[in-house]
């Protein structure tokens, strides 16, 4: 069993703020966190997992393309109820149009919530949709042939929806069976009213469309070129970005970012006044470990406890490493209980993890971890978590310490409490 976790309050300073073994010297502590520096917190983007995990991203552009498709849709039926006042077009017409876009709209609503169209090479259906938007064009069509004056744009408009997502062949092929299914209406159209006058004019629109499409089409294919350029490109810079963030060792966010971060969420909490908690992780005995197994074993263990302490803290939570051993764990809109618990949580799992090699002593963290207090610099705040930290090693190690935060200016410090009145259960 691990050293218990006691509940500290500092009523004095006995180390230097920023003592710390084999890591960086006071003045790169000071610097790095100077709330007078003009360089201000970068924008927090999520990681890969992250983004996964919240779906944000996925969620936006589904709802977009419905919306899309709904508005095209939506200016399709203007045109038409235009048509329907002019006197133009049949009530019958108008009718089966939204029962037609009614029956479509719900059949694709139903294969994505089923999740079928995971099936299909293209993931958003574009092909399928365009055929039926196609179809639907023709059938309408037919029933009004005035209606023909509204299929020429609305095919382009059809095509236009599809390209970045449907091939050129696959475009050509959509345009051929749009020909061919209008040159069926306009056979029918024929054999029923035995209209000379009508079968000139089909004709006439029939072939404006047959030349002007395949020329359309060919000419986005440049347009698809360029956005499959520009999408390769934005997914190679996003990489960059990210990558730039992390620890090239650890994998974990790297100095630059946490530090960027912890002063965006201090000026977002003095801005609304959310709870914000900091701790401070350091592994216990680092340079014997680095004696026992060598620099390359060293290594090695930094990056299994990265990865432990990442599985135990929430997706909202930015872990990242400070330098040498030490990392910071950045509790966004957190009190101290659960950020308390978190830490808890990371040392038990570092304390019972299955270490492999040569270790001859058990690998174990010192924590401190404290709550900002409104209108504080990021240097104090800093500062409280790093002293909690080394009250910590002074107890013992392997053990989490909490610093209770006090109103700024206050010279005195309210106790804690007990651990039990805190947990509300006994330490184990």
């Amino acid at each position: 069993m691990g050293a218990t976790s006691p509940l500290t309050t500092l009523f004095g300073r006995k180390k230097p703020l920023f003592a710390n073994t084999d890591a960086f010297p006071l003045t790169d502590a000071i610097l790095e966190f100077d709330d007078s520096s003009n360089e201000t917190a970068a924008q927090r983007h999520l990681s890969r997992r992250e983004m996964d995990l919240a779906g944000q991203p996925r969620d936006r552009a589904a709802a977009r393309r419905w919306w899309v498709a709904s508005g095209l849709i939506a200016l399709y039926f203007l045109a038409l109820l235009g048509f329907h006042a002019l006197g133009m077009v049949q009530a019958r017409t108008v009718f089966v149009a939204l029962a037609l876009v009614a029956v479509c709209v719900s059949g694709f609503a139903l294969a994505f919530a089923l999740g079928l169209h995971h099936r299909a090479k293209d993931k958003q259906l574009k092909l399928p949709i365009a055929m039926v938007a196609c179809a639907g064009l023709l059938l309408i069509c037919y029933l009004d042939p005035i209606l023909q004056i509204l299929m020429a744009p609305f095919a382009f408009i059809v095509v236009a929806y599809a390209m970045y997502r449907v091939s050129g062949r696959a475009l050509m092929a959509l345009a051929g069976m749009l020909m061919g299914g209008y040159a069926l209406v306009i056979a029918v159209h024929y054999a029923e009213q035995d209209n000379a006058a009508l079968l000139r004019l089909e004709l006439a629109h029939w072939l404006a469309l047959a030349l002007a499409l395949p020329a359309f089409i060919l000419l986005i294919g440049k347009v698809q070129k360029l956005h499959r350029v520009l999408h390769r490109a934005s997914r190679k810079i996003r990489n960059i970005q990210e990558d730039a963030q992390r620890d090239t060792l650890v994998g974990c966010f790297n100095r630059r970012y946490t530090v960027a971060a912890l002063e965006e969420q201090k000026q977002l909490a003095d801005e609304s006044g959310i709870p914000l908690c900091l701790a401070v992780i350091d592994l216990d005995h680092f340079k014997r470990i680095n004696d026992e197994l060598g620099h390359l074993g060293g290594d090695e263990v930094l990056r299994t406890f990265s990865r432990v302490a990442q599985d135990n803290v929430r997706a909202g939570d930015i872990f990242g490493r400070y330098g040498g051993e030490e990392f910071l764990l950045i509790f966004p809109g957190t009190s101290l209980l659960p950020a308390l618990n978190t830490c808890e949580r990371i040392r038990a799992h570092v304390e019972s993890h299955a270490w492999t090699g040569a270790l001859k002593s058990r690998v174990s963290v010192s924590i401190g971890v404290t709550q900002y207090i409104l209108g504080e610099s990021v240097l104090e705040f800093f500062s409280r978590a790093d002293t909690a930290m080394y009250m910590a090693k002074e107890g013992g190690r392997n053990q989490v310490v909490v610093e209770e935060p006090v109103s700024k200016g206050d010279s005195s410090i309210t106790p804690l409490g007990s651990e039990k009145d805190f947990l509300g259960t006994p330490a184990p």
